[in-house]
């Protein structure tokens, strides 16, 4: 039988050269396809772009936490600043009520002490985070309890377990603790986060204040009393004194009581929401809100 003239050699190494080269090209050398964009997300949530101009007589409403009150202030005269002819109106009635006017369209956005609730989030509701808080534990300047206190003994103090600063190493009285009332976004964060979820005693030596707020619950400590408070609003106090917790200072590293602070806006937000936001998780918001302007 004949045979049929076979290619030599070389042509198959040329081939096999082709096929390597072109492969390498083709999986390491090629440009992507189709590479999706990568979407920067400012605050945890929503990218907000920092606004250059704002349109004057644009104007914000905030209502919700009194933990949010210094930061809320700091922000206004530093956005009105930038922007001439904008006005930010603040108030702070707590954080439920401020999630309810938001709801209602009574304010533009809700500054919140806590997260918000499934429940919340399906009606529109969207938080972006804002800062970091400590919660301080404080009695009266003239307490004569100078020591601080574990993170159980803390626990045992306000679910009513433990009624008596000799207790954990104080004299012997009683401990009044002045709580703060459901609708306040620190008292739900101290429940959760102190508390583990467990609820607020209800012994004769508690009190739950009516309204939502720092100074009278300051007020009421007296030489027995504790409460709790965010710690920007009571680290310059002079009638007050924060305690350690499990060796800890609220301005430390490590300390338990630690919380985000968020501002809450129902989509679809408004211009003036927009511009307040981006400026907000802007770096020169972020520098404004911890300034004592």
């Amino acid at each position: 039988m004949s045979h049929k003239n076979s290619p030599p050699p070389i042509v198959f190494i040329v081939l096999f050269l082709a096929l390597f080269v072109g492969g390498y090209w083709f999986f390491f050398k090629r440009e992507p396809a189709s590479i999706l964009p990568v979407t920067t997300i400012s605050a945890g949530n929503s990218a907000f772009p920092i606004p250059s101009s704002v349109p004057s007589g644009t104007t914000v409403k905030i209502d919700g936490s009194t933990s949010m009150v210094t930061i809320n202030q700091n922000l206004k005269k530093a956005f009105e600043k930038q922007f001439p002819g904008t006005n930010v109106v603040a108030t702070a009635n707590g954080s439920q009520n401020g999630i309810t006017d938001l709801v209602a369209g009574k304010v533009d956005i809700a500054a919140v002490s806590r997260p918000l609730t499934t429940q919340e989030q399906s009606q529109g509701l969207v938080a972006i985070p804002v800062t970091t808080d400590a919660i301080a534990l404080v009695v009266g300047k003239a307490s004569p309890f100078n020591q601080g206190l574990t993170s159980a003994q803390v626990a045992d103090i306000f679910q009513g377990k433990t009624n008596n600063w000799s207790a954990v190493g104080g004299n012997n009285s009683t401990i009044r603790v002045i709580n703060r009332p459901a609708i306040s976004g620190t008292h739900q964060a101290f429940q959760e986060i102190v508390l583990k979820g467990a609820n607020f005693g209800t012994s004769p030596n508690i009190t739950t204040l009516s309204r939502d707020a720092t100074t009278p619950l300051l007020q009421a400590l007296g030489t027995d009393g504790i409460g709790y408070a965010t710690f920007a609003q009571i680290a310059n106090q002079q009638t007050v004194r924060f305690l350690p917790i499990d060796g800890l200072t609220p301005n430390a590293n490590g300390y338990p009581y630690q919380r985000q602070l968020f501002y809450v806006y129902k989509n679809p937000p408004n211009p003036g929401v927009k511009a307040f936001l981006g400026y907000t998780t802007s770096p020169q918001g972020q520098q404004a809100m911890i300034l004592e302007n």
